[in-house]
């Protein structure tokens, strides 16, 4: 029995800094410029395994929890390097699928003192039918569903479907391809927990984002589970249907925001799974969060059982 089995994409980040760029603000836009037929000098390369399915994997195998990643790699390079890295977290690689027909999801991302680009390539990942998920096998207390894409796009409701008949509980943070559809309120009605960007939370229900009490008024006539609606530094709100709790983000160095979402989410739910409360879910994640981005990759930096961390004020209210 597995205390959480994650759902999701894995792919090989393959981080190229740069120093001397062509940059243009006309028109107010703002960019690095890669000329064409030109060869211009990077600074260094970094390798690292990305991918929400994968990344909140690593948080919870952190955190002393038995994990297995559902998901499809390509049997070429990236896909052992893949499984190499989640190997040495000690999550369970059994339900991962290998295939020949597309590559391993690879995404360049060009960095540097101005920001950064990311050139994304959706392959195997988005192969993984949800015919070809062991569901009967994947014995576990929770699912954990990251963004889904390719052919699981529209059938994260099956698998939503098929943990509720057998009494598992869901956490689901669905991209925003997912959250257009009849199928987005219908999962919402048997997930547990529900997790949101400020941008997401708006465009699924259609009100402005600066009216955060309007969202969780409409999100909590959706769902019975938790609500939980991230704004990046402005910290994160989180609705249980009869108190709104709220928490800033911790003020520190950010060198890489790639995996902030994932590190949050699944701090939020590890750390719910042991003590079952809102306010101390919110404290872990923020930490959990904070620590991934003063490091470059989406699993660097996450918080290992037992270490210290800062813990944030929330502030809770009553829902009218």
């Amino acid at each position: 029995m597995f205390d959480v089995v994650t759902f999701g994409f894995a792919c090989l980040d393959v981080f190229v800094f740069y120093t001397k760029t062509v940059l243009s603000n006309k028109k107010n836009l703002k960019g690095v410029f890669l000329p064409l037929d030109e060869k211009l000098e990077g600074s260094d390369v970094l390798l690292r395994s990305g991918g929400g399915g994968g990344n909140v994997a690593a948080t919870f195998v952190s955190q002393g929890l038995k994990v297995a990643f559902c998901g499809k790699v390509g049997e070429d390079f990236a896909g052992k390097f893949i499984l190499d890295e989640l190997g040495k977290f000690k999550v369970n690689k059994n339900f991962i699928l290998k295939t020949t027909k597309k590559r391993t999801n690879c995404s360049v991302i060009f960095t540097g003192k101005e920001g950064k680009t990311i050139i994304p390539y959706r392959g195997a990942s988005g192969d993984l039918s949800f015919k070809e998920i062991p569901l009967k096998k994947l014995k576990a207390k929770w699912f954990y569903l990251a963004p889904l894409s390719g052919k699981l796009k529209k059938d994260f409701l099956k698998i939503i479907n098929f943990a509720k008949k057998e009494n598992i509980k869901i956490a689901f943070s669905p991209g925003k391809s997912q959250l257009a559809g009849s199928e987005i309120k219908k999962a919402l009605k048997k997930v547990d927990i529900f997790i949101l960007n400020q941008e997401e939370a708006s465009l699924l229900t259609g009100i402005s984002s600066q009216k955060e009490e309007s969202i969780f008024e409409k999100l909590d006539e959706w769902t019975e589970g938790i609500c939980i609606m991230t704004k990046g530094r402005k910290g994160v709100s989180v609705s249980d249907g009869k108190f709104l709790y709220k928490a800033p983000a911790l003020k520190i160095k950010t060198i890489d925001e790639t995996g902030a979402g994932d590190s949050f989410g699944s701090g939020f739910v590890s750390e719910y799974i042991k003590t079952g409360k809102i306010d101390s879910a919110i404290k872990f994640a923020t930490a959990n969060a904070a620590a991934n981005i003063e490091e470059l990759g989406a699993k660097e930096g996450i918080l290992k059982k037992g270490m210290s961390w800062k813990k944030v004020k929330v502030n809770k209210k009553t829902l009218i």
